[in-house]
C-alpha cells in the first residue's frame, strides 16, 4: 500500500485513498438461498455475487496492480451450511477465516489477511469491497459498499454459529456503531427484523477493525475454508 494511505501513527488509513480494481462484470448465473427448515437454517451459495465486480486476476493496466498483482479468478463454488435457527448465546469460541455468508451470497472472512495483517488496509478490493483467493473463492473482509440496508436492525448476512450480522447505522449513517461499542465477539443484544421484530444477540459489521466477528458466540457448524 502506497505510504500516503496511512495516518501518522501508521494505526489508521483513508478508505478513500485507497485504489480499487476496476472493472464490472455481471454475474446472471448467481445463486444463493437461506431457508429455516424446524430447528435449522440452511444456507446454500455458488458464491457469486448478486452485484457486480471488478475484474480478476487484476490487469497489469490497472492502478490497483502496483500495489497488489492478485492473480485468482472468480469462479462458483458449492457451498452449503446448516446452522441453529435459534442459536444459544454463550461462551467465545474461536473462529476460523469463514465467518458467515452474507446476504449477497458472498462469504464473509475475518479481519486479517494470510500475513495476518489488516485485511482491509493492506488487500486490494474492487468497488465491493471483495476480491478473490487462491481457491477463486470471491468473498469480503469488511463491509461492502454494495450493500445497501447498513441498519443496526437490518439482517445483511448469517454468521457460521447461527447468529444474524447486522449493519452498523443505529440513526443513519451519520449515527454508526463502532468496535468499541461492541463486545469482545464484536456483537450486541437488540432488536433485529427477522420476519419480525426480534430482541437477540447479533453481529455487527463496523468500518473499524476487526470489522466482523473476533469470536463466536455460538457454536459454528465449521471453522474451517468452504471446501
Amino acid at each position: 500500500m502506497p505510504a500516503s494511505l496511512f495516518s501518522s501513527d501508521d494505526k489508521t488509513y483513508d478508505v478513500n485513498e485507497k485504489v480499487t480494481v476496476e472493472g464490472r462484470v455481471s454475474w446472471p448465473s448467481a445463486r444463493h438461498s437461506f431457508t429455516v427448515v424446524g430447528s435449522k437454517r440452511i444456507i446454500t451459495t455458488n458464491d457469486l455475487p448478486s452485484h457486480t465486480t471488478g475484474v480478476f486476476p487484476i490487469a497489469s493496466t490497472d492502478a490497483a496492480y502496483q500495489d497488489d498483482r492478485n492473480p485468482n479468478h472468480i469462479a462458483p463454488q458449492n457451498i452449503s451450511y446448516t446452522v441453529p435457527a435459534h442459536p444459544a448465546y454463550g461462551a467465545p469460541q474461536c473462529m476460523g477465516g469463514v465467518v458467515g455468508v452474507m446476504t449477497t451470497g458472498v462469504l464473509l472472512f475475518n479481519g486479517f489477511d494470510a500475513g495476518g495483517r489488516d485485511a482491509g488496509a493492506w488487500e486490494v478490493q474492487d468497488h465491493c469491497d471483495a476480491h478473490p483467493d487462491e481457491q477463486s473463492v470471491y468473498h469480503y473482509h469488511t463491509l461492502s459498499r454494495c450493500i445497501g440496508n447498513r441498519s443496526v436492525h437490518h439482517v445483511i448476512g448469517w454468521a457460521l454459529d447461527g447468529f444474524p450480522i447486522t449493519g452498523p447505522n443505529v440513526k443513519g449513517a451519520g449515527d454508526q456503531l463502532t468496535t468499541a461499542d461492541l463486545d469482545v465477539c464484536h456483537g450486541i443484544t437488540s432488536e433485529v427484523n427477522i420476519g419480525k421484530p426480534v430482541t437477540t444477540y447479533h453481529y455487527v459489521m463496523t468500518a473499524d477493525f476487526p470489522y466482523s466477528m473476533s469470536c463466536f458466540r455460538g457454536t459454528p457448524v465449521t471453522t474451517g475454508p468452504p471446501a
